[in-house]
């Protein structure tokens, strides 16, 4: 059993608050969740209102899945204009 995390840097540049930010996060969140199944939250820059930090997590059987899964969620959140990818990194444990 093995266990993907992928940390994710988000610039969100139409927040003009942590209200508009908080917005922005639930509605990608919920999304991810639904079409994916992994888990994801907000683990980092809480009080940076154009600036996030995701964590996402699954767990599979081989390294191929989990790096397949965890791609596309990242392919995903390419696609979302209310959104910039900054950064990501992808661990397997």
């Amino acid at each position: 059993m093995r266990i993907g995390i992928c940390t994710i840097e988000l610039y969100i540049p139409d927040a003009n608050s942590l209200k508009g930010k908080r917005q922005v996060l639930k509605s990608l969140k919920d999304k991810i969740r639904a079409k994916f199944n992994v888990s994801i939250a907000e683990v980092d820059e809480n009080e940076l209102w154009q600036k996030a930090i995701l964590g996402v997590s699954c767990i599979g059987n081989g390294n191929g899945h989990i790096n397949a899964m965890l791609d596309k969620v990242i392919d995903f959140i390419e696609g979302i204009p209310a959104v910039q990818l900054v950064d990501y990194k992808i661990e397997i444990i």
